[in-house]
């Protein structure tokens, strides 16, 4: 049972009034809808489904090792941060990533970091301090002789702030996936593929929260994070995903940044 802190955290980062600006992703949707043509509603809300599985596994496999060791090793963010900037060669998704990672950052300068005490666990405290050096590195930081320089990717900067608030393991990663498959929802509903109603029909369903669990068993090791796999095995494990993303930008109009 998590304690009144943990709770509280749980509830602010899970607010969908949280400033991360995900409501202007649809994460590959809206690419995906244009891309296949369904003759009626049934088979457009039969493909949303069977999409919206596939996008949970996938970035799960993608972003939550990253979000696991920002969680324990939030000493090394800009390491994860560079590393996941290589591993992610689609323009689109690198796109949204830092813009929801920046403004997480600016959450945390501004509002989150506030909460911090004395009486905060080592962990937190450490995990406090490395975001907040992170952020002040991220504003000085010019790029160098090749043109590299820091971005702010959201995963492993969810995994560090989830710590810092004293948020458990296994809540952050289930959250992680929970906000994902709520940003696909939002974006589902604004594509009229499916009602507000039957919307959080799908968020309260077991289904999705099995396809969490199961993400989170294969990913991160499920609850302890036992068995999980590190950042260098992170891998891409639903390839047309990357290709939806990257052919968001050749669609004729669009209503979401991806």
């Amino acid at each position: 049972m998590a304690t009144n802190g943990a709770l509280h955290a749980l509830l602010l980062l899970s607010d969908s009034a949280l400033p991360l600006g995900s409501f202007a992703f649809s994460s590959g949707l809206e690419s995906f809808l244009a891309h296949h043509k369904h003759n009626s509603a049934s088979h457009r809300l039969q493909a949303f489904d069977h999409f919206l599985e596939h996008s949970v596994a996938n970035i799960a496999s993608t972003a939550i090792p990253y979000v696991v060791s920002g969680y324990h090793n939030p000493d090394s963010l800009e390491e994860l941060d560079n590393d996941f900037d290589a591993s992610t060669p689609c323009t689109v998704a690198r796109r949204a990533s830092i813009s929801q990672g920046k403004a997480l950052l600016a959450i945390w300068d501004r509002a989150l970091r506030s909460s911090l005490s004395p009486s905060s666990s080592p962990e937190s405290q450490r995990a406090g301090a490395a975001l907040t050096a992170f952020s002040a590195a991220l504003k000085t930081s010019k790029p160098d002789a090749l043109g590299l320089q820091m971005n702010a990717h959201f995963p492993s900067l969810f995994g560090a702030v989830c710590c810092a608030l004293s948020l458990p393991e296994h809540e952050a990663t289930y959250l992680f996936l929970l906000n994902h498959a709520k940003t696909l929802l939002s974006a589902a509903v604004r594509a009229s593929v499916l009602g507000p109603y039957q919307s959080q029909a799908v968020l309260a369903s077991a289904r999705l929260q099995g396809w969490i669990e199961a993400s989170i068993a294969s990913t991160a090791g499920g609850i302890g994070g036992k068995g999980g796999i590190a950042v260098e095995d992170a891998a891409v494990t639903v390839p047309p995903m990357d290709l939806w993303m990257g052919r968001h930008e050749l669609l004729y109009s669009r209503i979401f940044n991806s």
